[in-house]
């Protein structure tokens, strides 16, 4: 068996690709092909955290004063941690259908339905073999889902952040609009908030940048990528302090 290069991963997954090839929602097949992977992942010995946004189900910032509707920015953005919470939920349904122990951990406390982030409780439950997947985002408004994936991976020391997208790696343009965009290899933490290449928020990149934490864009719907990713293989775009190594 290869051997994997990362011992503890936060897998970064936006709710839209939940929605898989529906215009909202849960695509169930999807969430069965997801955790699959997972499981591939798992049978490496690698320490799987998740976090999940909520943008299949609502999207906060969409709905606010800002965007000329009539929504206050908190109250949009506490509903958008509450739309994580529900994939978190059908993600761990999934995850325990493939004989996975997943553990969900809301950075809003709702004790019915998921455990309060405890940071202490979040490693346990790693060092047990259990799947983590953090939801509700920071517990806060104006912060991502981005920013809580950074956050997330400095407080239980990940080595990487993988950040599934619908694209193969981060381009100099949108590759789905322009044939001749150009598609990086590697970045500096730098470069991305310099160019603003829409990777992840300024803020996430920041807390990356501040504690030299890799991060690797790379397209989550092609089969087989998250093991690839994981076992070292020059796929997607990775964004990290320098360029050499």
């Amino acid at each position: 068996m290869s051997k994997a290069l990362y011992k503890r991963i936060v897998l970064k997954i936006s709710g839209e690709a939940f929605q898989g090839k529906q215009r909202h929602g849960i695509d169930q097949a999807f969430l069965a092909s997801l955790a699959l992977q997972i499981r591939e992942i798992r049978e490496l010995k690698i320490e799987i955290t998740i976090v999940l946004g909520g943008g299949n189900i609502f999207r906060g910032r969409e709905n606010t004063k800002d965007r000329g509707l009539d929504l206050d920015r908190s109250v949009a953005d506490y509903m958008g941690m509450l739309a994580t919470v529900i994939n978190g939920l059908a993600f761990q349904d999934a995850l325990e259908k493939v004989n996975l122990a997943t553990r969900v951990m809301s950075a809003l406390e709702m004790h019915k339905i998921a455990e309060p982030y405890i940071r202490r409780r979040a490693i346990r439950h790693l060092e047990k073999g259990r799947i983590v997947i953090f939801v509700a985002g920071t517990g806060n408004p104006y912060f991502t889902t981005d920013t809580a994936a950074a956050l997330r991976a400095m407080e239980i020391n990940a080595d990487v952040i993988l950040k599934a997208t619908g694209v193969d790696g981060v381009y100099d343009k949108d590759p789905k609009k322009d044939k001749d965009a150009k598609k990086f290899d590697a970045l500096r933490y730098i470069d991305v908030l310099n160019r603003g290449f829409a990777v992840m928020d300024a803020t996430a990149i920041s807390l990356c940048m501040d504690n030299n934490l890799p991060i690797i864009v790379f397209n989550l719907h092609q089969a087989g990528n998250i093991k690839r990713v994981v076992l070292g293989e020059k796929i997607g775009t990775i964004i990290k302090g320098g360029l050499t190594g």
